[in-house]
Order: structure tokens, then sequence, then C-alpha cells
């Protein structure tokens, strides 16, 4: 399964690294030189990564066990640095670094480096990072839920559940503190966004939480105020002054709705998860067991579909929340993407590409799964004729 997933990716990242350079010219034609460099080692990482891989699934009998065991460490660092590179790039988009602007607009004083590791990267890197773990360990405990929902209640069900359910667990109280320092800082770094999250009206001290609501001809609709948390959680003082939407000139305003829904949903869900953690914690600590409740069995079961809904809300909340800006105060996304003519039979193509690589795995993901079902002797690690 980790190898089909791994060349899934593989193909679709392909896809991916043409697209900054063939539909954002406008970005990356002046500044290439500033934001190469995590692109350039992002694809050594990328590389290393694949390698090891492929040593590490192709020498499972071949290799001495210390050896074979070894080989997941590449992976591991190729996997973390990797990442680092990768959302280097979109944390320069929010908060640019490492060069200078000329009075005729020439970009001069490049810093690869500076730009790189810009004051937005690590609380970006940390929250991915984080949700990374939630997604993979609620998904992979959603699969062996559904399991014990069936009555597989068997020692590798058990297992398959409680190690990745635990790691998950450890991840989200860690997310939700990473989530408020990346709030913080919108403070001062990003206040147009932050009104739009908290969909903030006016610019004030004991700045109200809006639970809900739309904000439509300029009022606020069906919202659900609580007095002074905006600006305790922005600034950790009631007397913090937050920034309105009324600080934000028109033409430089997000669309407020989509930024504010997406950013109550993710926190929604979170809140949710790290709920179904502590059911589990709490059970644990008083009998040293799993719950026996049916409703934790199937919550468990769709944990990993709201641990994905989360995690694309909240990079709903970043992208979105940047707008009009694809390079934040800098350069605006309808002056970065292209002008080429076709661009809707590019975006239908890339599109059919996806639909038909996701349609391909699904049926691979299934046909692998009922050739083990069936007991059928597979030559892989771990094939139902490997004796546990």
């Amino acid at each position: 399964v980790q190898g089909v997933l791994f060349a899934v990716g593989a193909v679709s990242g392909t896809i991916l690294s043409f697209e900054m350079g063939m539909l954002w010219p406008g970005m990356m034609g002046p500044f290439g030189d500033v934001i190469g460099l995590p692109f350039t080692l992002e694809g050594v990482s990328f590389f290393l990564e694949a390698i090891f891989l492929a040593i590490y699934l192709y020498g499972w009998d071949r290799l001495p066990a210390r050896i074979h065991y070894y080989t997941l460490f590449p992976i591991i660092a190729a996997g973390f640095a990797g990442s680092f590179f990768i959302v280097a790039v979109n944390a320069w988009m929010n908060a640019p670094a490492g060069f200078s602007i000329t009075a005729a607009g020439d970009i001069v004083s490049v810093d690869p480096w500076a730009a790189m590791l810009n004051e937005a990267v690590a609380v970006q890197y940390l929250h991915m990072l984080l949700a990374a773990y939630m997604v993979t360990g609620f998904t992979i405990a959603g699969v062996y839920a559904a399991g014990m929902l069936k009555g597989r209640r068997d020692r590798l069900h058990r297992l398959g559940f409680v190690v990745p359910f635990v790691v998950a667990s450890l991840a989200t109280p860690l997310q939700i503190v990473v989530g408020d320092a990346a709030g913080s800082r919108l403070l001062e770094a990003q206040p147009s966004k932050l009104a739009a999250m908290e969909l903030l009206q006016e610019t004030t001290d004991r700045a109200p939480l809006t639970l809900g609501g739309f904000l439509v001809d300029g009022e606020v609709v069906g919202g659900i105020e609580i007095p002074g948390v905006a600006s305790l959680l922005a600034g950790k003082r009631l007397s913090t002054v937050v920034p309105g939407l009324d600080a934000v000139p028109p033409d430089e305003l997000p669309p407020v709705n989509i930024v504010h829904w997406s950013f109550q949903l993710m926190v929604a869900l979170g809140s949710l998860l790290l709920l179904l953690a502590f059911w589990h914690a709490v059970v644990w600590w008083r009998r040293r067991d799993l719950p026996a409740s049916v409703w934790f069995w199937r919550l468990a079961s769709i944990g990993g579909v709201a641990a994905i809904a989360a995690m694309e809300l909240g990079w709903v909340t970043t992208e979105v929340g940047r707008q009009p800006w694809i390079v934040y105060g800098i350069v605006r996304t309808s002056d970065a993407v292209t002008a080429a003519p076709g661009i809707v039979w590019v975006a239908a193509i890339t599109t059919a590409v996806y639909l038909v690589l996701g349609t391909v795995t699904i049926g691979v993901l299934r046909l692998m799964s009922r050739r083990f079902a069936r007991g059928e002797d597979v030559p892989a690690p771990y094939g139902p004729g490997v004796v546990m």
C-alpha cells in the first residue's frame, strides 16, 4: 500500500511542480531566484526518499535485518526535510523576505536562505507536520475502528487501532497550541486575514469572538458574539486592539465568509477530535481497556475523514485569507496568473488525470485488500501468509 501511494504521489507531485512556472509566471518570473532554493532541495529530498523506499521494499528479504531496518531512517529524514522545504515556499508567500525592490520594480539583494527561513516558516511547518500526524493517525485508526465495529477484536486489530490513535491523540493538543501561536502572529503580520477569520467589522479592544454568522452588505447576520475572547486569543490580553475589516482597503479584502467559516469549521473539527482523544484517555486511565461504547467506535471510524477535512479547511483559511495577494502585500494573484490562452483546457486535462489516478489507486487498493482477505500467498511484506 505504501508503495502504491508513493508512486501516485510521485505522478501527482510532478504535475504540481510544473504548475508554478506555467500557471503563475507573474510570481515565479521575478521571484524564481528568491524562492527557487527550497523547490530544489524539496526535489532532492523527494528523490532520496524514493531511493531508500525502493531499497526498503525490494530489499525486504534480501538485506540483513539490521541494515534493512536502518533504511527507514533516511526515508523519515527525507520526509521531514521535504515537508519543510515545500512549506517554506508557502510561508514565504505569507511572509516575503530575502530580497529588496528598487524604485523601478527590480528584485535585488537576493538572499535565498533568508527567503527560505522567513519569519512564518517555523510555525507553519509545525502546524502542517502535526496536521499530517493527525490525518495519518486518525485515518489508519479509523480503518481498524470500522473493523472493531464488525466484531474484529483480535490482537492485531487492537494494535492497529491503538498505536496510530494514540499518536494522533498526542498530536492534537499540540496542534491546538501551535495553531494559537499561528493565529496570534496574524495580529501584526496579516491583520486582514485575522479580521476575516473573526468576522470583526470594527477595529477595537475587547474584540468579541463571533460564532457562526455571515457578513451581508457590511453587517454580521446570525452570529453569536462572545465579548473579549478575540482580543484574549490574539494578544493574550483583553486590552489587545484587534484590527477589523474597517482597517482594510476595500480592494484588499479577502472573501470574508469563506475565510470565517473555513476557520471555524477547522477549529470545530479539531475540538471534536480532541474530545474523542480525551474519551479514549479517560477510559484507558480508569479501566486499562478500550472504550466499550459503540458510539466511540462509530466516531473513531470517521475520525480520519474529520482530520482530512480539518486540514483542508486550514489550507483554505491560509490561502483564501491571503487574497488578493499571492505574495502578501507585493504581488496580487490577478497579476501573477498566466495570460496564456487555452488555460481552461489545461485545467480540464489536469482534473481528468487526477480523477483517473484516484480511480485507479482506489481500484488497486481494493484488489490488494480482496487478495489479502482470500488468504492468497501475495509476495509482500506483512502479507497474509506471514505468521505474526
